[in-house]
């Protein structure tokens, strides 16, 4: 594989990198198997892995470990902290008292004294800003972590999160790891611009848009898989049903998989630096490493684009973060007695 600089870290990384939240008991439980997937990624040339506390309560992170003994100076190891890990309401988010602890339990479990990239899993709106990056930044002076990221942060708080670390003389996030595929390009209009301009690299997550652009998924037709056992809704929209309908003959006309058509048209971007790619199984992983080196020319990405036009989403994933402006009712309605004009 060529790789590329991960922003301005220093760090070289593969254009295809490994989530690992399919490790663990929301995905594959076998752990002599999920350790040989992570094994055979790192042979085809993959030197990034990327997983979670919050992967099966820490499971994905012990797989990882196991993975990594005799290998750790070969790999770009990333994780993430900052979604609950159970019901105690300080055991989340991204407040000092968290973070440390967290990331001691991550260290723990994955069988290292330090991580690559340690990111913010989701905004925390109840913590200030600053106390997170002096947080971070002390955890990077001591050692335990190389840089530091955010996932799914808005464009607006990327620009804080920089000026608060400049204002402040505290190190800057490095990294985002935002969702990004043919389905949603959202983030081609201010988040993959501003990446670039402060240096920071990016580890998309979902090029696969969900599961969606596997073509199991298909209109009139619901797939008996292991993801529809989630119950995601993103997998009956019918706006993203009818974008793959017109992506399959696309495929079919390239000569190429839909899941390479999808993979390649995620890392073409040049604001993005790789491409989260998450295997359950050994079968998975082999049908995505042999896209490794499948690229799309003009052509191919000017219909794409008349199909999805850029910086726009079709639907809106399941999992991804939505701000509780959105979500929470009281942050967008005046009380009843407010709401009558003057």
């Amino acid at each position: 594989m060529r790789y590329r600089s991960l922003g301005r870290t220093g760090f070289q990384v593969s254009p295809f990198a490994l989530g690992a939240m399919m490790f663990g008991a929301i995905g594959n439980p076998d752990h002599e198997e999920s350790v040989r997937i992570i094994h055979r990624a790192l042979d085809a040339g993959i030197n990034l892995v990327d997983t979670a506390d919050a992967y099966s309560g820490g499971e994905s992170e012990e797989i990882v470990g196991k993975a990594l003994r005799g290998r750790r100076d070969g790999v770009v190891l990333a994780t993430k902290a900052g979604l609950p890990m159970d019901d105690d309401p300080n055991h989340r988010g991204a407040s000092r008292r968290w973070l440390v602890k967290a990331l001691d339990d991550s260290l723990r479990r994955l069988g290292t004294d330090h991580v690559d990239v340690y990111q913010i899993h989701r905004p925390d709106p109840e913590t200030d800003i600053e106390e997170t990056l002096r947080a971070l930044t002390d955890l990077q002076r001591a050692g335990k972590i190389r840089a530091f990221g955010t996932s799914a942060l808005p464009a607006s708080q990327i620009v804080r999160a920089h000026w608060v670390a400049e204002s402040r003389g505290l190190a800057r996030p490095r990294t985002e790891q935002p969702v990004y595929s043919i389905l949603n390009r959202g983030i081609e209009r201010e988040v993959l611009p501003l990446a670039q301009e402060f240096g920071m690299g990016t580890l998309v997550w979902s090029p696969l848009g969900g599961g969606m652009l596997t073509g199991r998924y298909r209109k009139g037709r619901e797939a008996e898989t292991h993801r529809s056992h989630y119950g995601f809704q993103h997998l009956k929209d019918d706006r993203r049903l009818d974008v793959v309908e017109q992506l399959i003959p696309l495929a079919q006309e390239a000569g190429i998989a839909l899941t390479h058509l999808a993979t390649a048209f995620a890392i073409a971007h040049p604001g993005v630096t790789c491409a989260l790619i998450g295997p359950r199984t050994m079968e998975q992983l082999d049908d995505l490493l042999a896209g490794a080196e499948v690229a799309l020319d003009d052509e191919l990405l000017d219909r794409i684009d008349k199909i999805v036009p850029p910086g726009t989403d079709v639907g809106t994933l399941d999992m991804a973060y939505q701000p509780p402006a959105v979500t929470r009712a009281a942050l967008r309605r005046r009380p009843e007695g407010e709401r009558a004009a003057a």
